[in-house]
């Protein structure tokens, strides 16, 4: 059943066959290649042995997913293919492209369970448990996911925030902040189109990753060597690469340690600070992934929400609103100071374009699990 999403809310993901390569700018291009996610899990220090049992929620607005390609995708990276239920919240339901090509959302919806369900084998040696929330409204779905128990929920889909309004953005906030207290660790994507966030300004964040109780995921190019800001348009404010700047609906959050103020004289934003954390996204950096039974590499702060969620529903306990802890122990992650998105530049602690870092996967395990070290 399709409809059309509430408050302009679309896909966060990159095609690296969409993305021109900017070799003069990649002094390492020719390690710019894509990451299957077990090599990323390892590249980051994924812990093992983690007791897993946390159902994974992700929320999709459209497109589908299809058995043959997570059977392909699951035996590509040796590992078995985990539990998948799809919910209908609102009478949306699992409708992939039926004319056996990947739609728009089909590279978002296999982009999502696959990464989610590899990085949670990674952490445990064990299946996940996913289930797939469909609906047109991303509170809804939320709202579903934190009755039914889920421990992790993944949210690849958003908008700018003057897309939203106020009300809607805090409303949005407001169930995330209900399913933190009933113990849903909520991630959300921070965007893909710089710090415009494809909005009609050059500074703008994206919701839900701006709201309080969302840990805001924003994106990296990684290789072997080197992690930077993902940005392939540089000295553009609307073009390939990590959202992430000031809300102008939240207020700057006290547990945002260490997170510079934004500029005095911004006529943008000044509120809180997005992203969080980050991960890889650049599509030349991608992950590789099987859509429509076609291999194929696929990018996006849409990756690193459900990286993450992996990783936290691997921890086998709910631990709901995160995100104070993680800013309390920023050593937990690789700070990354190179790079901008646009308006926004990183810097040697927190910033507005990769949060307080990439993950050390023991690191952030040894704060939640006895000798997750």
């Amino acid at each position: 059943m399709s409809k059309t999403p509430r408050y302009g809310c679309h896909p966060y993901f990159k095609l690296r066959s969409r993305v021109k390569r900017i070799e003069r700018l990649r002094p390492d291009a020719a390690l710019a290649t894509p990451w299957n996610v077990p090599n990323l899990c390892a590249a980051y220090n994924w812990p093992s042995g983690m007791p897993g049992g946390g159902t994974i929620a992700i929320v999709e607005l459209g497109g589908g997913w299809v058995m043959s390609d997570m059977t392909s995708f699951f035996q590509s990276v040796h590992q078995p293919v985990p539990s998948i239920t799809d919910v209908s919240v609102d009478g949306t339901e699992n409708t992939p492209n039926q004319s056996g090509q990947a739609g728009e959302a089909d590279y978002e919806v296999a982009l999502d369970i696959q990464v989610a369900g590899a990085s949670f084998y990674a952490a445990t040696g064990k299946t996940a448990t996913i289930r797939v929330y469909w609906s047109q409204d991303i509170a809804s779905a939320v709202a579903q996911a934190t009755s039914d128990g889920c421990a992790v929920c993944s949210i690849s889909w958003g908008a700018d925030e003057a897309e939203w309004g106020k009300s809607a953005a805090e409303q949005m906030d407001s169930t995330a902040a209900s399913a933190v207290a009933a113990g849903m660790v909520v991630f959300g994507a921070a965007g893909d189109n710089d710090s415009s966030d494809g909005g009609s300004t050059p500074a703008n964040v994206d919701c839900p990753s701006s709201c309080p109780h969302v840990v805001g995921c924003g994106g990296t190019y990684k290789t072997t060597t080197e992690e930077t800001v993902w940005n392939d348009n540089p000295g553009e404010t609307d073009g390939e690469g990590t959202g992430g700047g000031y809300s102008t609906i939240f207020p700057v959050q006290s547990f945002q340690i260490g997170a510079p103020p934004a500029p005095a004289n911004t006529k943008y934003g000044k509120g809180r600070m997005v992203p969080d954390v980050c991960g890889d996204a650049d599509p030349n950096t991608g992950y590789n992934i099987f859509v429509h039974g076609s291999a194929t590499v696929v990018g996006g702060t849409s990756a690193v929400a459900p990286l993450y969620a992996g990783l936290f529903a691997s921890f086998g306990t709910k631990l709901g609103f995160v995100t104070p802890t993680l800013w309390q122990n920023q050593k937990a992650f690789n700070d990354i100071t190179q790079g901008s998105n646009g308006i926004y530049s990183a810097a040697v602690g927190p910033d507005p374009c990769s949060g307080i870092g990439s993950p050390i996967g023991t690191s952030i395990a040894a704060l939640f699990v006895t000798g997750g070290a």
